[in-house]
């Protein structure tokens, strides 16, 4: 059979002896590079790394500021001053440091410890017990 040409890669300029690995090598290449562009410190990744700190802050003093709320107003409610501001206090700043575990595990807002086992689970339709 004849040897079709690539139209966007001119004549010549592609080595016949190029293979799959050849391919594999230069895109790995080119994924390193644009990997240590990313974090290189560049504005974008200042950017970005300012943002995602302001937002843990953010979740962990909304959190206990919530729950201390909570508290204080269950408390003027129930006449328990200052009980329930503790105990909430700590329910908010426990949820603060949730929300920040969740977020620096790129768990985002999914529920339960294994939902990567369960997206694969779904996906392979196999589910349950080993038995099955």
């Amino acid at each position: 059979m004849s040897e079709e040409k690539n139209p966007q890669v001119f004549e010549g300029s592609v080595r016949k002896e190029e293979t799959k690995g050849d391919f594999d090598t230069r895109l790995r290449r080119a994924r390193s590079k644009e990997d240590a562009a990313r974090w290189d410190g560049s504005a974008g990744s200042q950017d970005e790394a300012k943002g995602t700190a302001i937002r843990i802050g953010t979740e962990l003093v909304v959190a206990t500021a919530v729950g201390g709320v909570i508290g204080y107003l269950l408390d003027s409610w129930l006449g328990t001053k200052p009980w329930l501001l503790i105990v909430f206090l700590f329910l908010g700043n426990a949820s603060g440091l949730w929300n920040v575990f969740r977020l620096t595990s790129n768990q985002g807002y999914a529920v339960g410890f294994d939902r990567d086992k369960r997206i694969e689970t779904d996906e392979t339709g196999h589910g349950g017990s080993e038995e099955e």
